[in-house]
């Protein structure tokens, strides 16, 4: 599949976007109508019950604020996937919930971790360094306007605001590097140019040096 078409805008892209931040918004307007606390089916580290938090947590906002501040990244980032990276979108979208979720659930603090942050950092994270690995000038473009849009998230994968769960985010980040790297070479690849030889290049030698008895002898044998 060539480039041109792996770009090819189709409905699709946008449909498991809007999914998803419609699910999330609905999970939260259930909560709060009905009132419900979904919190604690959140990550809880190092705690069994806890761990069906990592394919929970991803749905499970806390306030319309924090909702707020995921759906908007979420939709872009998420549309961003399925347009440039489609062929690999939805084991990256599917895998990196499962593994960001486990690595929150293994390294981070004895509390409830929710929300669909660490996602949101799989995406930045893959979207930002795929397009750096793979050299493809769409790509690139891709990276810096992801960069200029978000880049200030990189800070919140480290704890420097009480009550964010900086290690879901660090745990996201982290899996959408390694996510960049092993699907290096799935989908849109920079093209290797190739270059056919001319009359003029069978004048030099692979070492550069002038030969234009090779031509002649091309002309004599057409002669």
């Amino acid at each position: 599949m060539d480039t041109e078409q792996q770009l090819k805008i189709s409905k699709s892209i946008f449909l498991v976007p809007i999914v998803f931040v419609l699910v999330i918004w609905i999970l939260y307007a259930i909560e709060i109508t009905f009132g419900y606390n979904f919190n604690t089916y959140g990550v809880y580290p190092r705690n069994l019950v806890g761990l069906r938090g990592v394919f929970l947590t991803h749905f499970i906002h806390n306030n319309t604020n924090h909702l707020f501040n995921n759906s908007i990244p979420l939709f872009v980032l998420l549309s961003s996937l399925f347009y440039f990276y489609r062929t690999i979108a939805y084991k990256v979208l599917l895998y990196g919930a499962l593994w960001s979720g486990l690595l929150t659930w293994t390294i981070a603090r004895e509390s409830y971790h929710i929300g669909a942050s660490g996602i949101v950092y799989v995406l930045f994270s893959f979207v930002f360094f795929s397009g750096i690995i793979r050299k493809h000038y769409r790509l690139v473009a891709l990276s810096f306007v992801i960069i200029f849009l978000y880049g200030s998230m990189i800070w919140y994968v480290f704890p420097i605001k009480e009550g964010i769960s900086w290690e879901g985010h660090l745990s996201g980040f982290l899996v959408g590097l390694f996510f960049s790297v092993l699907y290096r070479n799935r989908g849109i690849v920079k093209e290797v140019h190739q270059f056919t030889k001319t009359d003029f290049d069978l004048l030099f030698d692979e070492h550069g040096n002038f030969i234009p008895s090779k031509i002649e002898q091309r002309v004599e044998e057409e002669s």
